[in-house]
């Protein structure tokens, strides 16, 4: 199967002009276009175990999985290029050879939790369970990441105010190695992503008036967020308050009836 011009540029918010200004090779990305698509199969498979795996704790509430499609592969390529050329030299170009280390997303994998204080026990699931190559917390301007700084976890601010935990897992299913993005949020943090996700891919620039909406739904989400902890942490001294006051009265209960025996 090949790639397209045409119906990619209409699909994209790529330009022929970025093609040219990056010096890219359209034959080379049809190659590369061609190589993933014969790995898509296996790539799926690999997702579904992950988030089969992570669905075994019992403290994240959901997952989804996605191997990343053929044209957005491509898109992600061009995208990268300038900064690989910054970072390796102006003679750097993606290849058949190189994307799959290059590109780190070709596998994405998503745990949705419930309560902000349910990341680390995920957290150490995860390290316990792959091998993790980097990790990255991104967070909002004036979010708290003590816990981040203490576990030496890299902090990335985003203006943009999104939320999420991303690591980059390595393993070998088969003799060639494969690396999948696992990002862990909340049901609060996901729902904002998802939206600020949208927004983004289908505008090249998100006009101010819906940014400025944008950025007031964050805000809404973080409080969401942090209410739902203080609803979870009042849920948990309420039972607590409960099961000791039922202790009690049922040892009072207990010396009634002992005392009413005695007479």
């Amino acid at each position: 199967m090949n790639l397209k011009k045409e119906e990619f540029f209409k699909k994209t918010h790529i330009t022929e002009d970025d093609i040219i200004k990056n010096q890219i090779d359209w034959s080379v990305l049809n190659e590369i276009y061609t190589d993933f698509d014969s790995y898509r199969s296996s790539y799926e498979s690999q997702a579904g175990f992950i988030a089969d795996t992570l669905r075994t704790h019992n403290k994240i509430h959901s997952v989804k999985s996605r191997v990343k499609e053929s044209d957005r592969l491509i898109e992600k390529i061009i995208r990268k290029t300038p900064g690989r050329k910054e970072k390796y030299g102006s003679e750097f170009q993606f290849s058949i050879e190189n994307y799959k280390e290059e590109i780190n997303d070709l596998i994405g994998v998503r745990a949705i939790h419930i309560f902000k204080e349910d990341w680390e026990d995920i957290h150490n699931f995860i390290y316990s369970t792959w091998k993790v190559i980097e990790i990255t917390a991104n967070v909002r301007e004036g979010d708290d990441t003590k816990r981040f700084d203490e576990l030496n976890i890299q902090i990335q601010s985003r203006k943009s105010g999104y939320r999420s935990v991303h690591y980059l897992i390595e393993f070998f299913p088969t003799s060639q190695k494969v690396i999948a993005e696992i990002q862990v949020r909340t049901i609060f943090e996901e729902g904002y992503g998802e939206i600020d996700h949208q927004l983004r891919y289908s505008h090249s620039e998100i006009p101010e008036v819906l940014a400025l909406n944008l950025l007031l739904f964050n805000r809404i989400a973080g409080s969401s967020d942090e209410m739902a902890s203080l609803i979870n942490l009042l849920n948990k001294n309420w039972t607590e308050m409960e099961t000791k006051y039922e202790k009690i009265i049922e040892l009072k209960d207990k010396e009634i009836k002992e005392l009413k025996g005695e007479n």
